[in-house]
């Protein structure tokens, strides 16, 4: 049944409709076949409980015969199976019919609570322009919850941005770590150097070839100023030469591929040398 808060996705579709639409209002996505009878069971519940939610969250429906990918990409095993998105990632899901009270508490389970709106204001203040609003927002809602990830990596973000890396870092880590906490760590980290002296950095290294402590520096603070390729490799020159900052050039490395992504052409090349200046 197409309506105005139920319509059909595919493989195509997915990304814009589900995932892209999901950071601006939930989206339940339900897996399901022409043949499953308890699908047939769940469907008009499910249906019922998203007219009754009046755009809360919007509902999308996939045949898994016709997007046999999508449903292996989502891990769906048995139908129906129903997986709740929010700001582009899965929150929660169910597989099998449930009753229409059980699926009403499990849609109210994910909706976004009071803090997760005060982060969504915040994100709209950052795009105004309104940092100093942003934070306040940001801090109100860590204050009430210290592990709350979308208030906490926004936060982080706003603070890198502005340089205050140490801070940053301190908010971090009161996150569980995840893929974006490790990325904005490591970004955290590089820009801490963005103030240090290159050219000064440079001419100790012409003067002193083996000052790995310098060198180790000057990466940093190209990569602060976004020069991966020759920051990586002065950090590799360390990590070849065995001595005791090699561990450390190792990391600061890790933390260059950890903010280009793993795909990035310089990861995948600078990855091999990595490998190789270790082993």
């Amino acid at each position: 049944m197409a309506t105005e808060f139920v319509k059909d996705v595919d493989t195509e579709s997915f990304p814009q409709d589900v995932l892209q639409r999901s950071r601006e209002v939930p989206v339940i996505a339900d897996f399901w076949a022409e043949w499953c009878q308890p699908c047939k069971t769940l469907s008009p519940a499910l249906e019922k409980v998203t007219e009754e939610g009046e755009g809360a969250f919007q509902l999308v429906k996939v045949d898994v015969d016709a997007n046999q990918p999508l449903a292996q990409q989502y891990g769906v095993q048995g139908i129906p199976t129903v997986i709740a998105f929010r700001d582009g990632e899965e929150v929660s899901r169910f597989t099998g019919a449930l009753p229409e009270r059980a699926i009403s508490d499990w849609v109210a389970s994910v909706m976004p609570d009071e803090l997760d709106l005060m982060v969504d204001e915040a994100r709209t203040a950052r795009l105004d322009g309104d940092d100093a609003a942003a934070e306040d927002l940001l801090r109100s809602v860590l204050d009430a919850r210290s592990d709350h990830a979308e208030a906490g990596t926004s936060l982080a973000a706003l603070l890198i941005d502005r340089g205050d890396t140490e801070d940053a870092l301190v908010v971090l880590g009161r996150l569980v770590p995840d893929q974006e906490v490790d990325r904005l760590q490591a970004a955290a980290r590089v820009k801490a150097a963005s103030g240090n002296d290159v050219a000064g950095l440079e001419a100790t290294i012409e003067a002193e070839p083996e000052n790995r402590r310098a060198r180790i520096e000057l990466a940093r603070a190209l990569a602060a100023h976004a020069e991966y390729e020759p920051a990586l490799d002065h950090l590799l020159a360390v990590v070849r030469s065995k001595s005791e900052e090699s561990d450390e050039a190792r990391v600061a490395v890790l933390d260059i591929f950890e903010l280009l992504g793993s795909e990035h052409p310089l990861t995948l090349t600078y990855r091999r040398q990595l490998a190789n200046a270790l082993y």
